[in-house]
C-alpha cells in the first residue's frame, strides 16, 4: 500500500525517471529495457491524466482527513482530463469540501459539473449529485428550487440508504413549512422505514417525530 500511495504521488518524477532510464539503455545499445522502460513511462502517463491522485483523496476522505484530501486533489491539475466516472467524483469531492468550508458558489459550481458528465457507469452518481445540489440550496435559502432538486434526487435514486433518509427528512420539512402536512408526513414514514444508521440522521428523526405527532392531517 505504501508503494503504491508514492507510486501515485510521485508518478509524474517517476515517469521522468523512465524516460531517462529508457534514453540511456537506448545509448548502450540495449533496445529491450529501452521499450520496457518507455512502456511503463506511457501507462504511468495515461494513469497521471486519466486517474490522478483520487485514490489517495478517497482514502484521506475515508480517515476523515480534510486537510490531507484538500491536498491531493490540488495535485490535479487537468481534472477534464481524468477518466469521466473519476472526474465525476472529483467534482463531487470539491464540492463537498466547499460545503465544509461554507462557499456555497463554488459547491455549487463543481456539483453542476459532476451532473454533466454523462456516463453508464456514473449513473448511480446522479441522485447524489441532484440531492446534494438541493442541500446547497436549502444552505442559500432557496426552499423552492432546494425542493425541486430532492424531488428529482429521489426519483434518480440514491443508492446510500442514510442519504436517501436524509433526502426525505429535508423534504418532510418542505413540506411542512409549505403547510402540506400530509406529504410531510409520507416523507418522515419514508425516511424511517430506511431505518438510518447515521446517529445524526437518527437524531433529526427523532426530532421530527415529535413535530410529526403535533401535525394536523
Amino acid at each position: 500500500m505504501k508503494f503504491l500511495r508514492f507510486y501515485i504521488l510521485y508518478r509524474l518524477q517517476i515517469i521522468i525517471a523512465l524516460i531517462i532510464l529508457g534514453v540511456l539503455a537506448h545509448i548502450f545499445l540495449d533496445p529491450v529495457t529501452a521499450w520496457i522502460c518507455y512502456s511503463f513511462a506511457i501507462i504511468s502517463l495515461v494513469l497521471y491524466f486519466m486517474m490522478g491522485t483520487m485514490r489517495l483523496v478517497q482514502e484521506a476522505v475515508t480517515d476523515g482527513d480534510v486537510d490531507k484530501a484538500m491536498f491531493y486533489l490540488n495535485k490535479i491539475k487537468f481534472p477534464r482530463l481524468l477518466f469521466k466516472p473519476i472526474r465525476s467524483g472529483y467534482y463531487m469531492l470539491q464540492s463537498n469540501l466547499s460545503m465544509a468550508s461554507n462557499d456555497l458558489d463554488k459547491a455549487e459550481s463543481n456539483i453542476r459539473k459532476s451532473l454533466k458528465i454523462k456516463s453508464k457507469i456514473t449513473g448511480d452518481m446522479e441522485g447524489s449529485n441532484l440531492m446534494q445540489l438541493g442541500f446547497i440550496e436549502l444552505k442559500k435559502g432557496n426552499t423552492k428550487q432546494a425542493r425541486i432538486h430532492l424531488m428529482e434526487a429521489v426519483k434518480a435514486g440514491i443508492p446510500d440508504k442514510d442519504s436517501l433518509a436524509a433526502a426525505y427528512l429535508q423534504l418532510c420539512n418542505i413540506e411542512a413549512q409549505r403547510m402540506q402536512y400530509r406529504i410531510a408526513k409520507q416523507h418522515f414514514k419514508k425516511a424511517k422505514d430506511l431505518k438510518p444508521k447515521n446517529e445524526e440522521i437518527v437524531s433529526q428523526l427523532k426530532s421530527m417525530e415529535k413535530q410529526i405527532s403535533r401535525m394536523p392531517g
